[in-house]
């Protein structure tokens, strides 16, 4: 299979050449800016001199829009930063690739925290809640792609009625360019991004196999249920991107399914992620691989024993800027193994 490192350094690079080359798209930020953020008001006063990216898409974004020299810190990292980000990411301080603690985060002296995800300031957050930010006088803004109800399921994550698409992703990048004053960034990105969207969904023929996915994203054990990308996650936008379909039906953003589960769904391709964080064995796409080639009823899936199993970035199995470069390595994948045309 392809190298992993190899597809992220070479999907990756023309975002950064993208920004150089782009001229000026957008005016000035105006002064105070209010924003409307997962139910919230969030209001800046000026450009923010010393935030801190709290979760790796948030960091990555701003990465990507140029502002390390604005960044006091990033912490909370399942994966390596991208290639093309680590020269940039090294002249930031890295508080923990875990959650930090609010104490840990104050001492950096922040005005503002860019948030992944609702599990990091949310209600049941074990560093702080948004209030509590606010209470200090740190403004704080939360990914819109995970603003999700969590009324009809029972973890933090909640569930997605709707398909996912880049569109969150964009209005991301352009808010959080405006808050610091660099929109002419945040449009040549989204450029870039819609770019990558538009050629890879016209590179798949609309006369192929209607493919159905199982995203496995880590288990804890073997025996223990799986967590998977939900119905209209963002894998679920990936399998749609490549003209398919996601195997798994529950709109939780990531459910967990056992075995006999992931049998009975019988998806045509199986997507393994990669993940650096190594907090359980099965976190290695390796692990997994051979999980599913040596036990003994998975390995009679079809996927399995026609091979169809695929390597991807973890961190594309979240609604990030991963996400498509998550497509474009599966996309390669399968085409190599004449799954896809």
């Amino acid at each position: 299979m392809t190298s992993l490192k190899s597809l992220l350094a070479a999907c990756g690079l023309s975002a950064l050449i993208g920004l150089a080359a782009t001229p000026s798209l957008a005016g000035s930020t105006t002064y105070p800016l209010t924003l409307e953020n997962c139910g919230a008001q969030v209001t800046f006063q000026k450009a923010p001199e010393r935030a801190i990216g709290l979760g790796q898409n948030s960091a990555e974004i701003l990465l990507l829009l140029g502002l390390q020299d604005k960044m006091a810190g990033t912490a909370f990292w399942p994966s390596k930063v991208l290639p093309q980000l680590a020269e940039a990411n090294a002249k930031v301080k890295l508080l923990t690739v875990e959650m930090p603690t609010f104490e840990s985060m104050l001492a950096e002296n922040p005005d503002f925290v860019a948030v992944a995800l609702p599990s990091l300031v949310g209600p049941n957050s074990k560093i702080a809640k948004r209030e509590d930010f606010d209470k200090v006088g740190v403004a704080t803004y939360l990914s819109p792609s995970t603003c999700l109800s969590t009324k009809d399921v029972k973890d933090q994550y909640g569930s997605r009625a709707v398909l996912w698409n880049m569109d969150l992703l964009y209005k991301e990048i352009d808010e959080l360019s405006q808050i610091f004053d660099v929109a002419d960034r945040g449009q040549a990105l989204i450029a870039d991004f819609k770019a990558r969207e538009t050629k890879l969904r016209s590179s798949v023929s609309k006369d192929g196999k209607n493919l159905s996915y199982v995203f496995w994203f880590s288990s804890p054990s073997p025996s223990a249920d799986a967590y998977l990308g939900g119905k209209n996650s963002a894998s679920g936008f990936i399998a749609d991107l490549l003209g398919g379909h996601n195997a798994i039906s529950a709109e939780a953003e990531w459910p967990t399914l056992g075995w006999e589960g992931i049998i009975a769904s019988n998806p045509d391709v199986i997507v393994v992620a990669s993940l650096d964080r190594n907090r359980w064995e099965l976190d290695k796409p390796e692990a997994k691989i051979n999980f599913l080639n040596t036990d003994p009823a998975v390995s009679q899936i079809p996927a399995v024993k026609n091979k169809a199993i695929v390597i991807m970035d973890g961190q594309a199995m979240n609604p990030t800027v991963r996400t498509v470069y998550g497509a474009e390595q599966v996309a390669g994948q399968l085409k190599a193994l004449g799954l896809l045309q």
